[in-house]
C-alpha cells in the first residue's frame, strides 16, 4: 500500500500548484479529481483533498462525502485555497459551514491563492468587481485584511501562494 494520495480540484491553478508542492514534499501521488477513480482509494493509507474557496464554499467537498465509506478508514485531511489572509474567526465559520454530517471533524488547513483579473470567468470577475465597489466606499483606514486583499486584487495580478502554508498539512501527515 502506498503512503498517500493528494486529490485536488483547481479552477485557476493555485490549488494545483499547492498539490504539486505537497506531492514533491511528501512523495504522495497526486491526481486531479477529474482523473480520479474510486478504486484507487484502496491503495492508500492517507488521502489529502485540496480545493478552492468560492463565496464561502469549499468547492468539491462532495468528493469526500461521495467516497466517505472508503475514506473513513483512512487518514484524511483537506487544504482549501482562498484569496483572503487567514483570520481564525472567519476560518472557523468557513469550517462550520462546510464540514457537516459525515465529514465533520476532518482536519482542514488554509492556503492563500493567486488572482489574475484577466483569467477570471465572467461570474467571478463580476463578483470581485462588486466587492471592490463596496469596499471602495469605505474609509481605507478602516479596511479589514479581506478588504485590503480585494483592493489589491483589483490591480490585476496578485500571487499570494507560498509553500509555508503547507507546513501544517505536512505536520499533520507526520
Amino acid at each position: 500500500m502506498s503512503p498517500g494520495l493528494i486529490v485536488y480540484k483547481s479552477k485557476y491553478g493555485a490549488t494545483e500548484k499547492y498539490a504539486g508542492w505537497l506531492s514533491q514534499e511528501t512523495g504522495f501521488d497526486c491526481v486531479d479529481v477529474k482523473h480520479f477513480s474510486a478504486s484507487d482509494l484502496d491503495n492508500y493509507e492517507t488521502v489529502i483533498f485540496g480545493s478552492g474557496i468560492y463565496a464561502s464554499h469549499i468547492s468539491g467537498l462532495s468528493f469526500l462525502r461521495r467516497h466517505w465509506e472508503k475514506l473513513q478508514e483512512k487518514e484524511v485531511a483537506v487544504f482549501c485555497v482562498g484569496a483572503f489572509p487567514y483570520e481564525e474567526k472567519s476560518f472557523k465559520k468557513l469550517y462550520a459551514d462546510n464540514f457537516r454530517d459525515e465529514i465533520a471533524g476532518v482536519p482542514c488547513f488554509y492556503c492563500r491563492r493567486a488572482m489574475d483579473m484577466d483569467s477570471l470567468n465572467v461570474t467571478d470577475r463580476l463578483l470581485l468587481k462588486a466587492m471592490q465597489k463596496a469596499v471602495a466606499k469605505k474609509d481605507p483606514a478602516l479596511y479589514t485584511c479581506a478588504d485590503k486583499a480585494v483592493m489589491e486584487a483589483s490591480k490585476g495580478k496578485c500571487d499570494w501562494t507560498d509553500k509555508k502554508y503547507l507546513t501544517p498539512v505536512i505536520n499533520f501527515i507526520g
